[in-house]
């Protein structure tokens, strides 16, 4: 098979007109860029705010035209507006102040679990949480939105490339759970050197793109920060409430409190902080180390008007499991790390199930 090229792609898009200006779109200026990854696309797209629901069909047939391309597996193409396209005029008919439509519609609940700074477990916190809740009789999803380093594929024993039917993906399912993450994509040692455009088209892409169904709860495992990945998730669904994870020590609680502030800022609820690697236990004398320092999280919480969700003690066995791909939520459900985490996920299921019917769920917001 031939592979795709972004020189060919952008060749090809050459048969698509703009229809403000009536040249092609590649003549118009409306390609901005084109990365190509193991026969995954992302496609961006130049318009403005103002005329973004005139240029859905536009990025509809991009999309569906790289899809036919030979060597392309999976293509999405997005509108990106950081900069006016100077060769195109306004569409005829818009109206102005149009919105793009919320992805995952059939999901009841959207929690992100995220960190100020990587490096505290956040990921295995949320691979657990969403184990912890499937385990109690939940629907749940799990979403790796970490682009730039995605850990779901190692954690959960699974490195396949998911199936597509009917130009959808269908996620793939392992410990009760519905599972979808760029990793499922490419292999894991290819770095994947993407612009923010590129990062949020992938986002949505796993979002729309992906056939969820009907879920209980979406956990979504954001990357570390502030960035892109959080804009995005925030623009384009409605999330119900953020999970933060920390660890005791002064540095990370400083850039728990910078996520805090960012979900804050998007009018995302907080549902609460918890406190991992809280305090280590030695397996041989039960002697307890509290080596990053103890109670920290929960201080920062009560500093800063959240719940506190519950402390992660720091366990071998905890990272054993999750190495060779085996959630300690699942291969050891009496053990002390479990029942910690099932305590988390049943506090996260009150404060969702709360939030839900009160209606105070996500920004139904597009960030200006």
């Amino acid at each position: 098979m031939v592979d795709a090229t972004p020189e060919s792609l952008r060749a090809a898009l050459r048969a698509i007109v703009d229809p403000a200006s009536g040249r092609d779109i590649v003549a118009a200026g409306l390609v901005e860029a084109i990365e190509v990854r193991g026969g995954l696309v992302q496609a961006a797209l130049l318009t403005d705010r103002a005329h973004a629901a005139a240029m859905e069909p536009v990025r509809r047939a991009a999309e569906a035209l790289l899809m036919r391309q030979p060597g392309v597996t999976n293509a999405t193409a997005i509108l990106t507006a950081h900069k006016a396209p100077a060769a195109s005029k306004p569409a005829a008919g818009h109206v102005p102040g149009g919105k793009a439509a919320l992805l995952l519609p059939d999901v009841k609940a959207i929690v992100a679990v995220a960190s100020g700074k990587g490096g505290v477990g956040k990921s295995t916190v949320a691979v657990n949480l969403a184990v912890s809740l499937a385990r109690q009789g939940r629907k749940v999803g799990l979403l790796d939105a970490d682009i730039y380093g995605p850990s779901l594929p190692r954690m959960i024993g699974l490195n396949r490339k998911p199936e597509v039917r009917n130009d959808k993906m269908i996620p793939l399912q392992a410990w009760g759970l519905s599972c979808m993450s760029i990793g499922f994509l490419v292999d894991e040692e290819t770095p994947m050197i993407w612009r923010g455009p590129m990062v949020m088209g992938a986002l949505e892409q796993m979002m729309g793109q992906v056939e969820w169904g009907a879920l209980d709860i979406l956990i979504v495992d954001m990357p570390p920060g502030t960035g892109d990945a959080q804009l995005t998730m925030a623009q384009r669904v409605a999330l119900t409430g953020a999970v933060i994870v920390s660890t005791p020590q002064d540095i990370a609680l400083i850039d728990a409190r910078r996520g805090v502030r960012m979900f804050e800022k998007t009018k995302v609820p907080v549902l609460g902080l918890v406190e991992n690697m809280s305090f280590y236990c030695c397996p041989n004398c039960g002697h307890r180390a509290d080596i990053f320092g103890h109670g920290g999280a929960r201080t920062e919480a009560a500093h800063l008007g959240a719940e506190f969700l519950g402390e992660i003690p720091l366990l071998l066995d905890i990272r054993v499991a999750a190495d060779v791909g085996t959630p300690i939520a699942a291969s050891a459900p009496d053990g002390e790390a479990a029942k910690a985490y099932a305590a988390l996920a049943v506090r996260v299921w009150d404060k969702v199930t709360g939030a839900v019917a009160t209606g105070s769920a996500g920004p139904r917001i597009v960030i200006g």
